[in-house]
């Protein structure tokens, strides 16, 4: 009777609308389908008044699509992908602060402890673009459950590991296995929620993909602190098995398509994107530009690139990264601004921490708890970007109010100083929270808006690889600027230091110990300038954005007609 009544049910939509049913190789069931009977054709309408044939008739037509609503599960899948994405999230920033307990159990140089974390990142980065293709060529379902399986059992080797070759191995396989987590979770939620909520739907994905970040460095060293540098790695397990059975249980399969791999390609393409980044995390500590190896690895980056888009645009076979996403005016213009945000919300996440541990002598804890507030803000965001929304307002205005917003809570942080309370840090977090919300939610959703739903495991894992690349150089730069702006200004500083000046009586300011007085008070005073800088120049970068979003391209006609026809 099913059956009978999907052919029931294809038929009568195809002879309303043809035009409207998805070509095949849309995700999942998602395109309405006219079976065939045994001889080849179509099944007619049947007329009968069993309850199959009542449901079917009573479907609406395409010009009024039914999208997922009837999607079984939502909440379930919403909660699996959402644990699969906070675990992965959590883990870019978790293990920061655990380094140097890491570094002492281990034995290790710093030089050789930074491969810890460059490992992860480097292999995260590589395998972010082959996800999409993953998806299309074997099934979005198994490259997750495999990415969630392989994440948890190499986060508890990283827990178990005993040297630094076995910590950095098991980091580089940590980061292979999760790279598909966020952009699959996030083609998850796109294709199991109707258009008109996919607006809701990722207000949920960029709260998992940001909380991480902001609780990461508290549990970090909560855990370290109180039990043991390992458990900042054996906190996945638990998260891993519940996403895992949650995938086997609730998550369906798509359809694999036959898709050649276009080895050079992905060759090019990752050869590029691990030798920029290794530039990127390793150039501070080589010196940037004065150390050959860094001069190495941006040549070899470039050169790769251009090899990568020039056989992207000439091949006359199937690229590894369609050409056709670049050619969507809202995915590419969604892609620079989420560059953007990855820039500035990653780069103050990263200047924070140090921030209040090193200069204001804030305890690891009580620095997690002064930036939790951010989440708070990117929660509230969740909910007032859904209001506005809902009432018809201009998702370009949300978007540019939000970069707006994050201005304005950059300009409060240029007003940091040493003396300050705690106050201004959570309000500053609060407002940056909300403004980073009111742009990534309704980005998130819009950037997808006109693109085709085959090109969309490809979309998601590009998305979120543009927005590691902009985190990546926005830490860098920031760290960079911060490094040089402080030698600069305490160099300023320190002209106006003279046997003459003792603001510091009793204690000669010439006599040892006064002399280590005011150097300390010049270095934490020349780097509270440094932070400052560095904090103006994130506030002018989102003023620039903001006009920008004129570019993004809203058509109610192309989110209406992305809405599938599904078959039960």
């Amino acid at each position: 009777m099913n059956a009978r009544a999907s052919n029931v049910r294809g038929d009568a939509q195809a002879s309303a609308a043809p035009a409207s049913v998805q070509p095949a190789g849309a995700s999942d069931a998602r395109a309405a389908t006219v079976l065939p009977t045994e001889s080849g054709a179509a099944t007619p309408p049947i007329e009968e008044t069993s309850e199959d044939t009542r449901a079917a008739a009573a479907l609406p037509t395409p010009a009024a699509p039914v999208g997922h609503a009837g999607a079984p599960h939502r909440v379930l899948i919403t909660i699996t992908v959402m644990l699969a994405s906070i675990m992965q999230a959590l883990d870019n920033t978790i293990a920061n602060v655990a380094l140097p307990r890491i570094q002492g159990s281990l034995s290790a140089s710093q030089d050789q402890m930074s491969w810890v974390l460059t490992s992860y990142i480097i292999a995260a980065a590589i395998m972010t673009p082959l996800s999409g293709w993953l998806a299309g060529r074997i099934g979005r379902r198994r490259v997750f459950l495999t990415s969630i399986i392989g994440f948890t059992i190499t986060s508890a080797l990283c827990g178990l590991a005993q040297s630094l070759p076995e910590i950095v191995i098991a980091r580089l396989l940590q980061g292979l296995c999760g790279a598909a987590l966020v952009p699959m979770s996030q083609a998850i939620l796109l294709d199991i929620n109707p258009p008109e909520k996919h607006g809701r739907a990722m207000a949920i994905w960029v709260m998992a993909v940001t909380i991480g970040p902001i609780l990461g460095p508290a549990l970090g060293g909560w855990l370290t602190e109180n039990y043991n540098w390992r458990w900042v790695f054996y906190i996945n397990v638990p998260f891993g098995l519940l996403s895992a059975f949650g995938t086997l249980a609730f998550i369906s399969e798509t359809q694999p398509r036959q898709s050649r791999f276009d080895f050079f390609g992905f060759a090019t393409l990752s050869l590029a994107i691990g030798a920029f980044q290794m530039m990127l995390d390793r150039g501070q500590l080589k010196d940037w530009f004065n150390s050959t190896e860094i001069c190495v690895t941006a040549a070899i980056a470039g050169l790769s690139l251009y090899l990568f888009i020039v056989h992207m645009l000439t091949t006359k076979e199937t690229p590894f990264v369609s050409a056709g996403l670049f050619k969507d005016r809202n995915f590419l213009t969604g892609s620079v601004f989420i560059f953007i945000v990855g820039a500035v919300l990653f780069a103050v996440l990263a200047l924070l921490p140090p921030l209040l541990q090193d200069l204001m002598n804030y305890p690891v804890v009580l620095t997690g708890l002064v930036t939790a507030p951010r989440g708070a803000g990117t929660f509230g965001a969740m909910f007032l970007v859904q209001w506005l929304m809902r009432h018809k307002l201009d998702v370009r205005i949300i978007i540019g109010s939000g970069f707006l917003i994050t201005a304005a809570s950059l300009w409060m942080m240029t007003g940091f100083y040493l003396q300050m309370d705690q106050s201004m840090v959570i309000w500053s977090g609060l407002l940056q929270g909300l403004g980073a919300g009111m742009v990534y939610v309704p980005l998130a959703a819009v950037t997808f808006t006109t693109l085709a739903p085959t090109l969309r495991n490809e979309g998601t894992a590009i998305f979120s690889l543009m927005r590691n690349i902009g985190s990546s150089i926005g830490i860098s730069i920031v760290t960079a600027l911060l490094t040089r702006n402080t030698q600069i200004m305490h160099s300023r500083l320190a002209e106006n230091v003279t046997p003459y000046f003792n603001p510091w009586h009793p204690t000669p300011a010439m006599t040892p110990a006064g002399a280590e007085m005011v150097n300390h008070a010049v270095t934490s005073q020349a780097a509270m300038i440094a932070y400052n800088n560095d904090f103006k120049m994130m506030l002018i970068l989102s003023l620039v954005a903001a006009p920008a979003v004129a570019l993004l391209r809203i058509s109610k006609k192309a989110a209406a007609d992305e809405a599938p026809v599904v078959v039960e």
